[in-house]
C-alpha cells in the first residue's frame, strides 16, 4: 500500500491534515484582505510550567497572552529532544520521518532527509517574508532559509531584550509590502556551564529569584535539597522567558502587528531534569501551548484536545493558505489545523497523540514509539536490552547529583532500575495512574486495550514510514 492510501485509511487515528494541505504550493487567495503574520516563539525546555496553571513561577506575561487566546492544556511534542522536535515544528512531520533522528549540533550532526521542505521555505514560495531570531538547531541550513537569522545561537542566547529588539527592527524593517513569518528561537530555560544562565543581571528584565523552600516538585522529582536549589534555578530563567515574551509582544504591538499576527508559544520539550526531557513519559512531552489569533472572538479559553507539535505545521499553513507542493511525497501532513478550535473547550476527534524517539546525543540511542489517549498510555520499546539514556546536560545537573549520591532515592514513584531498564511495552491507565508506575501490559484484563493499542501505533509508524518497522525502509522505492 503506498503512503498516501496509509494515510487516508489512517483518518480514524487523527492522521489526515484536510483539504488545506492537499494541493499544489500557492500564494495567499485572498490578497486584497489584511495581512497574515505569523510569530512563532519557541522555548528551549520549558514544562507545563504556568503560573496561570497552578504553578509556582512566576509567568505573568504568558498568563496574559492565555487571556487573549488559546491555553491547550493538553499540548503534546512529539518527541522529547531539541532538535528533532524543532525539526517538527518546521516540517509538519515525525522525527522517524524527516530523518532528524537526534541532535544536529557538533559531533551528533543529524540533519533532515535531502527532499524535506519546511515551513520558511513554503512560505518563501508564497510571497511571505521570513527571519529566525535565536536558536535554530535544525540541519541543514539550506533546507531552513530564512531571508534573515538574526542573533545566531551561540552556545546560548539569554539576552532575552536584545533578541525582543532584534525581532522589532525586522519586522518594521519589512513596511508591510508582504506578509512575515518570525520565529524567536529562545535558548531559556536550557541548562548552561552556569546552570541556567543566571549568573547576571540582563538587560530590561527584573530579576525573578526564587528560594528553595517555594518551589513545587514534580511528580517525576524525589523531594532533595539538592533538586530544590536547581528547581529555583530552573524558575528563575523560565521568569526570565516570561520577561523577554513581554518585550517581543511589545514589539509587535509598537510594530502596528499585534492585530494581524498569530502568535504561537511553544517549548520544545519537557524540563531539562531528570525524568522529564529526552523521556515519552507525561513530563517529558506535556507543555504550554498558547495560541492568539487575531481572528477568534472569544479569547481566555482553555481546551482539554489532545493536541500534538505535529499540528503546528498545518495551523500555519492554514493561517498562511498555503499548501505543499502538489507533488510533494510527504503530502498529505499527518497533523491538522488547530484554528477551527481555537475557540472551542474540546473537540471532538481530538482524543490521541502519537510520540517517537530515536536518539538523543549521539551515543545515546533509545528508539520508543508511544501513543497516548484520554485513558491509556502506551510505550512499544524497541531495543528493551538497551540501558536507557540520560541527556548529558541533566547528568551534570545537581539534581541528577543528588538523586545518584542518595541511596534509595527515586524519580517520583519510579525506582532508578525501573527507570533504566524497561521492558518492551508498556502501558498504563493514566485516569488511576497518572504518574505511569504501575505497568498493566501483561495484565489478562488488559489485553483487549494492549491488542487496539498495538494496532493503532503499528497503523501510524506504517503510514509515517517508520524506517524501524520491518520492511519500511527505502519506502518510496529508490533505485541503488
Amino acid at each position: 500500500m503506498k503512503r498516501r492510501d496509509l494515510l487516508v485509511a489512517a483518518t480514524g487515528l487523527g492522521l489526515t491534515s484536510g483539504a488545506v494541505l492537499n494541493g499544489a504550493a500557492k500564494a495567499r487567495t485572498d490578497s486584497s484582505g489584511p495581512e497574515r503574520n505569523i510569530l512563532l516563539i519557541i522555548a528551549d525546555d520549558q514544562g507545563y510550567d504556568l503560573s496561570c496553571c497552578g504553578g509556582r513561577v512566576k509567568t505573568p506575561v504568558l498568563d496574559n497572552l492565555v487571556t487573549q487566546g488559546t491555553l491547550f492544556t493538553q499540548g503534546y511534542a512529539t518527541v522529547s529532544s531539541c532538535s528533532s522536535s524543532r525539526a517538527t515544528l518546521y516540517t509538519g512531520l515525525y522525527s522517524h520521518t524527516n530523518g532528524m533522528y537526534g541532535l544536529a549540533h557538533d559531533v551528533h550532526n543529524f540533519s533532515l532527509l535531502d527532499d524535506i521542505k519546511t515551513l520558511p521555505w513554503m512560505l518563501q514560495q508564497s510571497g511571505y517574508r521570513t527571519a529566525l531570531v535565536g536558536k535554530k538547531h535544525v540541519k541543514p541550513d539550506a533546507l531552513l532559509p530564512y531571508d534573515a537569522w538574526l542573533a545566531p545561537e551561540l552556545p546560548g542566547i539569554r539576552d532575552v531584550a536584545a533578541m525582543a529588539h532584534l525581532a522589532g527592527q525586522w519586522i518594521r524593517e519589512q513596511g508591510g509590502s508582504r506578509p512575515f513569518f518570525l520565529t524567536v528561537g529562545y535558548s531559556d530555560p536550557h541548562r548552561d556551564a552556569t546552570n541556567f544562565g543566571n549568573s547576571r543581571k540582563w538587560p530590561e528584565v527584573e530579576r525573578e529569584t526564587y528560594s528553595p523552600s517555594d518551589v513545587l516538585i514534580p511528580n517525576h522529582l524525589p523531594d532533595l535539597p539538592g533538586v530544590r536549589q536547581d528547581l529555583a534555578q530552573y524558575y528563575e530563567s523560565v521568569s526570565r522567558l516570561d520577561s523577554g515574551v513581554g518585550i517581543l509582544l511589545r514589539e509587535l504591538r509598537d510594530a502596528g502587528h499585534e492585530k494581524d499576527t498569530l502568535v504561537i508559544y511553544l517549548s520544545d520539550n519537557g524540563r531539562p531534569f531528570p525524568g522529564a526531557k529526552d523521556n515519552l513519559y507525561e513530563p517529558g512531552l506535556h507543555m504550554p501551548l498558547i495560541i492568539r489569533s487575531p481572528e477568534q472572538s472569544t479569547q481566555n479559553v482553555r481546551n482539554t484536545s489532545l493536541v500534538s507539535w505535529i499540528d503546528v505545521a498545518p495551523t500555519i499553513l492554514d493561517w498562511a493558505r498555503v499548501t505543499p507542493p502538489a507533488d510533494y511525497r510527504y503530502a498529505p501532513l499527518p497533523g491538522r489545523s488547530l484554528l477551527p478550535i481555537l475557540e472551542q473547550t474540546n473537540s471532538v476527534g481530538f482524543d490521541r497523540i502519537f510520540a517517537t524517539h530515536s536518539f538523543h546525543e549521539i551515543n545515546q540511542y533509545y528508539p520508543m514509539r508511544s501513543v497516548r489517549t484520554r485513558r491509556y498510555s502506551y510505550f512499544l520499546n524497541l531495543e528493551p536490552s538497551l540501558a536507557v539514556p540520560v541527556a548529558s546536560d541533566v547528568q551534570l545537573s545537581p539534581s541528577w547529583k543528588a538523586i545518584i549520591g542518595t541511596p534509595g532515592a527515586k524519580l517520583g514513584k519510579r525506582t532508578l532500575d525501573a527507570f533504566t531498564h524497561r521492558p518492551s511495552e508498556e502501558l498504563y491507565n493514566i485516569a488511576v495512574d497518572p504518574d505511569e508506575v504501575v505497568n498493566l501490559a501483561a495484565e489478562p484484563s488488559h489485553a483487549t486495550v494492549m491488542a487496539d493499542l498495538r494496532k493503532q501505533l503499528r497503523d501510524w509508524r506504517a503510514a509515517t514510514h517508520d524506517p524501524w518497522l520491518p520492511g519500511i525502509t527505502d519506502p518510496f522505492g529508490h533505485a541503488h
